[in-house]
């Protein structure tokens, strides 16, 4: 796909690895683990009944939250992992283990659980509880660290397994009611409430690519929220929460959940194969800025993908893709003289690299031919790009 040539900080969820992106926090939670034991027989959870709300003197919106709550705990599980071997960012005992925690939900009545990939990769030992008690062994099915999910497959019955549902992640809106239900600092079936608080950010996988048309949220998420649901006010979910923007390693108002449908996008590609590919276009780039507008003479309302690095032998290189030229400084930035500027893709514009990328994952397979509308030298031409999968 893109990389993404801003970063910002932000802090992975997992219990087990907690990652400022450029450096690492040697930070975890500390799961409420005896090191002697074995997990299955520590965390035994009692099973939980719904309570009959009618019975209590509940406001119209308590009686929502309540009800919605005993809705989807059932599909929330919360995950806790073991692994083995150095480690500077789990907790550890002097045998070598490191134990952490995550959360996760159900999406068939075939044990297919959704999780970050975060959370178990590297694990040699999950277990996965559930709301009612069960407690079961599970096993990776499959890991995409491009988008930081992953599917786990637990074998219960199926009378323990309650799928949720997926909303349409582009149906949703700033402003809209948010729920978060997970484990966050181990604390099972916690549910915290917010609003959208933004749209179509972008955030940093566990590799050197984007992840695009990220769901922020004030609902708070902490360390071990990882992997579970981002929900709207129909219990359906719209994203799966994977990261926070902290100063101090909780939550601050600003957490980030992969959207639904790329959730949906990536989990059949996990189901069959265990893997999935994205295409790549072999680009960096960044927004327009006014500084770039005066420079180059562009026009005041121009928004578009700026160019900044064609990867020598990729798709958009072999395309004719060019990057900047004459970068000069300008206010203490650098300002190239001319830069290819893609405006749009198949016909859809492109406001920036968010919209670049999620249209990217979206929509599009390596193999498949695009047709990028790029400014160049005060024109716009129209250049087609056969897609490529992303490098290892």
């Amino acid at each position: 796909m893109l990389h993404n040539f801003k970063r910002k900080s932000a802090l992975l969820l997992s219990g087990a690895f907690l990652v400022v992106f450029g450096f690492i926090i040697g930070t975890a939670v500390i799961p409420s683990l005896a090191y002697n034991q074995p997990a299955a027989a520590v965390y035994e959870v009692p099973a939980q009944q719904p309570i009959d709300l009618t019975t209590l003197n509940l406001t119209d919106q308590e009686e929502l939250y309540a009800s919605l709550y005993n809705q989807i705990t059932p599909s929330v599980v919360s995950i806790n992992v073991v692994s083995r071997g150095p480690s500077e960012s789990s907790l550890q005992n002097d045998g070598g283990f490191a134990y952490g925690s995550g959360s996760g939900f159900v999406i068939d009545t075939e044990g297919h659980i959704v999780t970050n990939n975060h959370v178990v990769d590297g694990a040699t030992s999950i277990e996965v509880n559930f709301y009612d008690g069960t407690i079961a062994r599970g096993e990776i099915v499959g890991l995409d660290p491009d988008a930081d999910l992953a599917v786990l497959k637990v074998n219960i019955d199926a009378s323990s397994l309650h799928p949720v549902t997926f909303a349409d992640s582009d149906q949703t809106v700033v402003g809209q009611s948010t729920i978060a239900i997970g484990s966050p600092f181990g604390e099972e079936w916690t549910m915290t409430t917010g609003i959208i608080s933004a749209l179509n950010r972008t955030i940093q996988g566990l590799t050197n690519f984007s992840i695009g048309s990220v769901i922020q949220t004030d609902a708070a998420i902490n360390p071990g929220n990882s992997g579970g649901p981002l929900l709207n006010m129909n219990g359906q979910v719209i994203g799966v929460n994977s990261q926070i923007i902290s100063r101090t390693q909780s939550n601050s108002g600003i957490g980030f959940a992969i959207p639904s449908n790329l959730v949906q996008r990536v989990v059949p590609d996990l189901l069959v194969d265990g893997r999935t590919e994205y295409s790549y276009l072999g680009i960096s780039g960044g927004r327009v800025d006014l500084a770039l507008m005066e420079t180059m003479g562009l026009p005041n309302n121009m928004s578009g993908v700026v160019v900044q690095e064609v990867v020598s032998g990729g798709p958009a290189a072999q395309a004719g893709l060019q990057g900047p030229t004459n970068v000069r400084v300008v206010d203490g930035q650098q300002v190239p003289d001319s830069a290819d500027i893609i405006t749009a893709i198949n016909g859809t514009s492109v406001s920036g690299m968010p919209a670049l990328v999620s249209y990217l994952a979206a929509n599009t397979k390596p193999g498949d031919s695009v047709s990028l509308t790029v400014w160049r030298g005060g024109q716009q031409i129209t250049i087609p790009v056969t897609l490529s999968a992303r490098p290892g």
